[in-house]
């Protein structure tokens, strides 16, 4: 099924060509390649990852402990070739301990700002629900602006800027529930699961690679990151792809089960995965399956249930899946 693409874009900022998704391709592949001599088995997730990083998002990994978030999130920083940095969440962390903040430099009398862990490429923020609230949202400046405010000066973090974000499951013993505010800064939401079969038994294997984020080859560089994701931003997406993602994000506001449905920042969030997924398959527009592929995922967390339908036993995830099952994709244009 394909979706007739228009021709219009600026001749200042063109829509990439095949030549640029192709190339695009190419790199989507290495660096799956890359992680994945860490992570064994779980290409779909670490795809997933690539499109929130291309699509200039941050990324949630949900999953009880020994699952590989941290190795993933890890084995990304790597591949992307830039400065990784690591925060251990605990319940005594302070926001300062992630931002930075500003000392007295005792040498010339001179305040200065010490910058935190927050000024890196990739950020991995692990068990970021076993802060308080406090410290959670001291990311939520830097995750959405890109900057760091401290004492009214502001600090922008490298470009690019991912926060891989691990987080355990909600009930086990000394986790905090992140609220709704933050969930909404991360693009998408995943889980690694357990392994199945053949791959567990090749990461117990002695000699295997899994879990060894050091082999893991630089396979780009920050600066080819950046601009590659500008050029997929401008990615053609038809109409009728548009009014397919409008009309999702609608039904899934009146399910009488939601609470709080997905906002407009939601579904643009959506089309802008789905101009990354879409040039990684090698093409230069959307079709429906690339938003059956990606709806889950991206709004999933940003769908909050009634209490009544939580104790019933009901996902915001059975829910966006319902709501792709009853609305009618867009049908190519005929002859």
């Amino acid at each position: 099924m394909t979706v007739v693409t228009s021709s219009h874009s600026s001749a200042a900022s063109p829509a990439p060509g095949e030549t640029e998704i192709a190339a695009f391709g190419r790199l989507h592949q290495r660096l799956g390649d890359a992680v994945e001599t860490a992570v064994h088995g779980k290409r779909g997730v670490i795809d997933l990852a690539l499109v929130s990083m291309f699509a200039g998002g941050h990324v949630l990994l949900e999953d009880v402990p020994g699952t590989g978030k941290t190795t993933l999130a890890r084995a990304l920083g790597k591949a992307l070739g830039g400065e990784v940095r690591r925060v251990q969440f605990t319940p005594d962390l302070l926001p300062s301990d992630v931002t930075g903040t500003t000392v007295f430099d005792p040498r010339d009398g001179q305040i200065r700002f010490r910058p935190g862990p927050v000024f890196a490429n990739v950020v991995l923020a692990d068990e970021i629900n076993r802060a308080a609230a406090k410290t959670q949202s001291a990311l939520l400046e830097v995750m959405q602006e890109r900057t760091v405010t401290v004492d009214g000066t502001g600090h922008a973090v490298p470009s690019p800027f991912v926060v891989i974000a691990t987080q355990n499951p909600v009930d086990l013993e000394g986790t905090y529930r992140l609220p709704e505010a933050q969930l909404d800064r991360f693009l998408v939401r995943t889980s690694l699961g357990y392994p199945d079969a053949e791959h567990e038994i090749e990461v117990l294997r002695p000699g295997s690679t899994a879990g060894h984020v050091d082999d893991v080859a630089a396979v780009t560089t920050p600066a080819e990151v950046a601009a590659v994701s500008a050029q997929l931003n401008r990615l053609h997406v038809a109409d009728p792809i548009l009014r397919y993602v409008r009309e999702i994000g609608v039904a899934v506001r009146r399910d009488p089960r939601v609470r709080i449905g997905v906002s407009t920042r939601g579904l643009k969030a959506l089309v802008g995965c789905l101009q990354v997924y879409a040039a990684a398959r090698g093409r230069h527009y959307v079709v429906p399956s690339d938003v059956q592929r990606m709806a889950e995922p991206v709004l999933a967390h940003r769908t909050v249930l009634a209490r009544d339908a939580v104790l019933a036993g009901h996902s915001s995830a059975d829910v966006v899946h319902e709501v792709l099952d009853s609305v009618q994709p867009p049908q190519p244009d005929a002859g």
